[in-house]
């Protein structure tokens, strides 16, 4: 792990959406070359605060620092990988040109990519394991492969903090493994990776450090926090046995992550 301090710190964040509280109050840190898992239930404002740290959600109270930054001054540091589903497959592109389009703010509507954008995307593809699938239509491509390939697109920013929302869901154990390789060589390197994830063993084999997330941050500590039924039941809203309790709010039964 590189040293450094953090790169993203999220300070008493509050979120309203719909006239409701999304997030309330809620504190993380990722330092540089640090995986850290953002763990909780569907409506626990995981996706939220991910948007948030993006811009592209506005605040109703607290900040967002990225390398010390406002996010409006470093967006260009973060990359962003979002779940499978938001990104449009069957459209007629290969491989190397999702990757590519990853860096369209930089290179511009109208303007063709430079030697350093291909070179970029280049690594990025050589990191994720995809060089011989430049020329694949993405269409064509399995669960796994499409999801290297929205990492890669997230890596062609070439970010020094990396988000990642439900990276492993839908994905083969193969596919796993190599993520879990290249999320740790990117920590390796000083990337700062923050992800949401379901998959509690994943998040335990990945991450040096968790954050449990409802609405606020309930808990952070290290994988074994994830074996501690208290912080577990106050962070998904179980009873002992297991069962959901009943939502209290409109905010408690939202859908969105």
């Amino acid at each position: 792990m590189s040293g450094g301090g953090p790169l993203l710190r999220a300070e008493g964040v509050t979120v309203a959406l719909g006239g409701r509280i999304a997030l309330q109050d809620a504190h993380l840190s990722v330092d540089a070359g640090e995986p850290v898992g953002l763990i909780g239930p569907n409506g626990a404002g995981k996706t939220t605060l991910l948007r948030a740290v993006l811009g592209l959600t506005p605040l109703s109270a607290g900040r967002v620092l990225v390398a010390g930054q406002p996010v409006s001054e470093a967006r260009r540091l973060i990359g962003y990988v979002p779940q499978r589903h938001e990104f449009a497959w069957d459209f007629p592109v290969d491989v190397t040109g999702a990757v590519l389009s990853g860096r369209a703010r930089s290179i511009g509507w109208l303007r063709r990519p430079t030697r350093a954008d291909r070179a970029a995307v280049d690594r990025a593809l050589e990191l994720s394991g995809l060089m011989d699938l430049r020329r694949r239509p993405v269409g064509e491509l399995s669960g796994g492969q499409r999801q290297r390939v929205l990492v890669a697109r997230a890596l062609a920013v070439e970010p020094r903090v990396l988000l990642l929302d439900e990276p492993f869901t839908g994905v083969d154990v193969p596919s796993q493994e190599l993520l879990n390789d290249l999320f740790g060589r990117l920590a390796e390197d000083g990337t700062a990776l923050l992800m949401t994830t379901h998959d509690l063993a994943a998040a335990a084999r990945t991450c040096t450090r968790v954050v449990l997330l409802n609405r606020t941050v309930v808990a952070e500590g290290g994988p074994e926090l994830l074996s501690d039924p208290d912080r577990m039941i106050q962070a998904f809203g179980l009873d002992r046995a297991g069962a959901a309790r009943r939502p209290t709010t409109e905010a408690d039964a939202e859908a969105a992550a």
